[in-house]
C-alpha cells in the first residue's frame, strides 16, 4: 500500500481519518494499516464516551460502576466496531481511535462553556482566518486551534525549522528541516483532526496573494507575524483594500497592534507611523532608500525595551537577527488568539496599539 497516492490528502501533514466502519471492507486503507505491526494502534474510544456521558448528563453523579454500564449500554445502541473514526498521523506511526465528528467536537469544546457560548462557538466555526509567519504565528494558531475558533485556517511561510527556531517555537528536535508550516499543520492536526488547515509552504508572493486573501470568499482576519518587511506592507495594503482587520504582535514589552479595516476603511496602515514616507502604494519602492526608517517607525524604536535596542544594534556584528523569547512568543500568540476571537465575535475591539508589559507591571 502506497500512502502516498491517497487522493486528497498530503500525509506530511494531514492526518488521515478513517471511519471505523471501513475496516469492514476488504482492503480498505484501515484494514492494512490495522494489520501492519509497524504500526502503533492506540484505542481509548471507551474513556471517550465514559466522558462524552459525563458531560452530557451534568447534573448526575456517576460512580465509576454506572458509568462502565452506560458505556456499554451506549454501544448497544451504537456498534462499537463500526462506531467513531480512525486517524492515521503518517509522521508519527499511530492510528488513533476517536469519537464521531460531531461528538467529538462536541467533548473536545466542552470546558470552552460558557466562557465561548455555544452560538459563539458555532458562529466561530463560519470563519476563515490567515496566518503569515509561524513564530509567534505557531503561538496564536494553536490557540487559536485548541480553542477551535475558526472553520479554516490558512498558514505561510517559506521557511523550514532550525534549531535556533525550538528556543520559541513549541515543537521538538523531529521536526528539525521541516517546513514550519508542516509542523503547524502536525501540530494541529494532533488536537484536532477535523479542523481544515490550508498550507501556503512558499511564504506570501506576488504569485499566492490573491488567493491567499480572497479563495473561498475571503479571509474575514489576519494575523501578521513575518520578518519580512515588504510582506508586512503589501499584506497590510491588501486586507485594507478587502476591509479585513488585521492583528499583530511584536514580542517585546508586549506590543499589540489592532487594525479595523472591517470598521475603518480609509485607514492608515500601522496606525499612519509611515505616513512620512509618501503614499502607501508607493512604500514598496521606497524601501530600497528608506529600509531602516521604515522599520524602526513601524516598531516605534523609542518604545522597544532596552534589551532589545542593544540587540538592534549589535545585529551583524554578535548576532544575526534580533532575539525573541518563548515568554514573550508565546504571551503574544495568547493575545492575538484572544482578541482575533473577539473581533471575529463582534465584540468591542477599536483600531489601537497597546502594551502589555510585564516588566513595567512589577515596578507599578
Amino acid at each position: 500500500m502506497i500512502l502516498e497516492n491517497i487522493e486528497g490528502v498530503n500525509i506530511n501533514y494531514q492526518a488521515l481519518v478513517m471511519p471505523a466502519a471501513s475496516k469492514s471492507r476488504d482492503n480498505s486503507i484501515l484494514s492494512q494499516l490495522l494489520e501492519d505491526p509497524s504500526i502503533e494502534k492506540i484505542d481509548q474510544l471507551d474513556v471517550q464516551v465514559a466522558e462524552l456521558i459525563k458531560i452530557n448528563n451534568p447534573t448526575e453523579k456517576l460512580t465509576s460502576e454506572d458509568l462502565s454500564q452506560r458505556v456499554n449500554d451506549y454501544f448497544l445502541t451504537n456498534s462499537r466496531d463500526g462506531y467513531g473514526n480512525w486517524v492515521y498521523y503518517h509522521w508519527r506511526k499511530q492510528l488513533i481511535r476517536v469519537l464521531e465528528k460531531e461528538d467529538f467536537i462536541n467533548l473536545r469544546t466542552s470546558r470552552n462553556r460558557y466562557k465561548i457560548t455555544q452560538e459563539e462557538q458555532e458562529l466561530l466555526y463560519t470563519k476563515k482566518i490567515g496566518v503569515i509567519g509561524l513564530s509567534v504565528g505557531q503561538s496564536v494558531a494553536l490557540s487559536l486551534a485548541m480553542e477551535r475558533s475558526f472553520g479554516e485556517l490558512r498558514i505561510a511561510d517559506f521557511d523550514t525549522l532550525e534549531l535556533s527556531n525550538v528556543n520559541r517555537i513549541r515543537t521538538g528536535l523531529y521536526s528539525l528541516g521541516l517546513k514550519k508550516v508542516w509542523v503547524v499543520s502536525r501540530e494541529i492536526a494532533e488536537v484536532d483532526p477535523f479542523l481544515k488547515v490550508v498550507i501556503y509552504d512558499e511564504g506570501i508572493t506576488i504569485e499566492n496573494m490573491d488567493d491567499f486573501f480572497e479563495s473561498d470568499g475571503g479571509l474575514d482576519l489576519l494575523v501578521e507575524e513575518c520578518d519580512s518587511l515588504p510582506v508586512k506592507i503589501s499584506s497590510r495594503i491588501k486586507a485594507k483594500s478587502m476591509g479585513i482587520p488585521v492583528v499583530m504582535d511584536t514580542s517585546d514589552r508586549g506590543l499589540m497592534d489592532i487594525e479595523r479595516f472591517d470598521l475603518e476603511p480609509e485607514r492608515p496602515i500601522f496606525h499612519g507611523f509611515l505616513k512620512k514616507f509618501g503614499e502607501e502604494s508607493r512604500l514598496a519602492d521606497n524601501l530600497v532608500d528608506n529600509y531602516r526608517e521604515i522599520l524602526l517607525s513601524i516598531l516605534h524604536f523609542e518604545q522597544l525595551s532596552e534589551r532589545l535596542k542593544f540587540s538592534m544594534s549589535e545585529i551583524g556584528k554578535t548576532i544575526t537577527t534580533w532575539p525573541q523569547l518563548a515568554s514573550s512568543v508565546i504571551m503574544g500568540g495568547a493575545m492575538g488568539a484572544h482578541y482575533s476571537r473577539m473581533i471575529l465575535l463582534n465584540q468591542d475591539v477599536p483600531s489601537k496599539r497597546f502594551y502589555v508589559d510585564l516588566d513595567a507591571f512589577i515596578k507599578e
